[in-house]
């Protein structure tokens, strides 16, 4: 067709009769020598009732001029532009339809005769799009050598890298081997290490509730007779059972075991676990001393002694003021007054004791050397897994369809841009079709890299992006591109057709076609 319009100036006029409205390639069915029948066969009429400005046939072609057929043609010459067909309504109806004025014949308006002009401006229109072509062709080519080097290049590094991966392969099995056989001496020093320091921790807890037991008997035996009574051990309400607030005799002869009294060795083997949790120290916290940090014990014999018997007239005195004043009221004072009880720690400055001393040099050195082993396994793994990695793009890429001569192989890795009123399209041939509102938020995929689209004849006129972000209630969005001849790259329109699809334009030399040979110079004839 483009061929056929640049070729108009070259066409001469063929004047050949006719009846007015009938086109050339027509003008055989209207014979004045014979009747006329009609185009659809339906009559037979004479010639002379043809533009008569009545309708005789059905289907109006014995009214090619006239009006008299709503449903018949008027053909426009427009000598010097493109022949057209107008609805027969149109004729001598006061408005120039025809570019050469024809169909206004009998109205009383005279139409100027627009044609040539028009004609010239098509034919400049035209010209610039067979340079267009023309230009986006050569541009064409070049991208076509392009990726046949780039692919034959591609090819080359992909055989390089394969021949490489084996080698990474066997490199990172045998770096796996050194850091195995490095990480067991390591794994038996830290084991070690960790079985003397829970060994050392497990004997200081021992050595500390050892303690806390000799010095909870030596509180309870008031009577320093070497033995923890049942009266003894009732100087400790806190140790009742049944949650009455205070220890009955019975009570406290179950916690001695069913025994009267308990002597030091049992009261540390047998009774003190059942009351430890309970049991509360006579001595005020400001009297304790403070553990030292890194002791993994803490010595009772530093504590000051329980309170010795020269005290008890003062107790028997301050014992009468509070029976005065009221029990009630004096155990609320002695509460406020007097820091609770020191409950025996679960373990010894946890903070430091729990906290394991530092490996010493060997073990530190079996770390180490494990250490700089699986550093130098891991750099060897992570460079087979990069190799990997392109290998597979690599194998993507030379593989792709990219056009009959690999023309669109140059959009892969790139990315265009359209900016409308509302929002920012943003194409990546191959890849993916997005819109991000103009003010801000959040893309929205408008579809993926799906197959070409385009009709059977021209496969690759068109992109199919499919199963992007679905929309409310709706299918998920999907885009068509459509791809057009230029000479730069460039996304010229986005539309939504219908919802949840769009339609995006790309403009692209890898889309121009071929243009047909440059006419020869000839006359300056524009009449068809």
């Amino acid at each position: 067709m483009l061929l056929v319009l640049l070729l108009l100036p070259m066409c001469w006029a063929v004047e050949v009769k006719r009846p007015r409205g009938v086109s050339l390639t027509n003008h055989h069915f209207y014979d004045e020598s014979k009747p006329f029948t009609c185009l659809d066969g339906s009559a037979s009429v004479p010639f002379d009732q043809v533009n008569d400005d009545y309708c005789d046939c059905k289907d109006g072609s014995d009214e090619p001029g006239t009006a008299a057929c709503p449903n018949g043609s008027f053909h426009c010459t427009n000598t010097g532009y493109k022949p057209l067909y107008i609805s027969s309504r149109w004729v001598n109806d006061g408005v120039c339809d025809c570019c050469d004025g024809t169909d206004e014949y009998n109205s009383g308006i005279v139409c100027e005769n627009t044609c040539k002009e028009k004609g010239r401006k098509e034919r400049e229109t035209l010209q610039q799009m067979a340079e267009v072509t023309r230009e986006g062709f050569r541009l064409k080519k070049i991208l076509i050598e392009d990726w046949k080097r780039a692919r034959e290049e591609k090819q080359k590094k992909l055989t390089e890298l394969q021949a490489g991966k084996k080698s990474l392969e066997d490199q990172v099995e045998l770096l796996r081997t050194l850091k195995e056989e490095a990480e067991k001496p390591e794994k038996e020093a830290k084991d070690q290490h960790r079985k003397l320091w829970e060994e050392q921790l497990a004997a200081s807890k021992a050595q500390r509730e050892q303690e806390l037991a000799t010095s909870a008997f030596q509180e309870l035996d008031d009577d320093m007779d070497g033995a923890v009574s049942v009266a003894e051990l009732q100087t400790h309400p806190e140790l009742d059972t049944d949650g009455d607030g205070a220890l009955s005799e019975g009570e406290a002869q179950t916690l001695l075991g069913g025994d009267t009294q308990t002597d030091a060795a049992s009261f540390s083997d047998r009774i003190w676990a059942a009351i430890r949790d309970k049991y509360r120290s006579e001595v005020l916290p400001t009297d304790l001393p403070s553990p030292p940090a890194p002791a993994l014990t803490e010595p009772r014999e530093e504590q000051p002694p329980v309170p010795s018997q020269p005290a008890e007239e003062e107790d028997e005195e301050e014992e009468e003021t509070e029976e005065e004043e009221g029990g009630e009221e004096g155990e609320e004072e002695d509460s406020q007054e007097t820091p609770p009880p020191v409950v025996p720690p679960q373990t010894a400055s946890p903070t430091e004791e729990d906290k394991m001393p530092p490996y010493d040099e060997q073990t530190q050195a079996f770390i180490n050397a494990a250490q700089e082993a699986r550093n130098k396994f891991e750099e060897a793994e992570r460079s087979l897994k990069d190799v990997e990695e392109s290998i597979r793009n690599l194998e993507q890429e030379i593989s792709f369809d990219f056009g009959p001569n690999g023309e669109f192989a140059y959009l892969y890795s790139q990315c265009y841009e359209l900016t409308t009123n509302e929002y920012v399209y943003r194409l990546c041939p191959f890849k993916l079709v997005s819109q991000k509102p103009k003010l801000g938020g959040s893309p929205t995929s408008l579809g993926t890299w799906g197959s070409w689209a385009g009709p059977d004849h021209d496969k690759f006129s068109a992109m199919k992006y499919e199963q992007g972000t679905g929309c409310w209630q709706g299918p998920n969005r999907s885009t068509t591109v459509r791809l057009l001849c230029g000479k730069e790259t460039v996304v010229t329109s986005t539309t939504e057709p219908s919802r949840c699809e769009y339609l995006m334009e790309l403009m692209t030399p890898a889309a121009c076609p071929e243009p047909p040979p440059e006419p020869p110079a000839s006359g300056n004839h524009d009449e068809l």
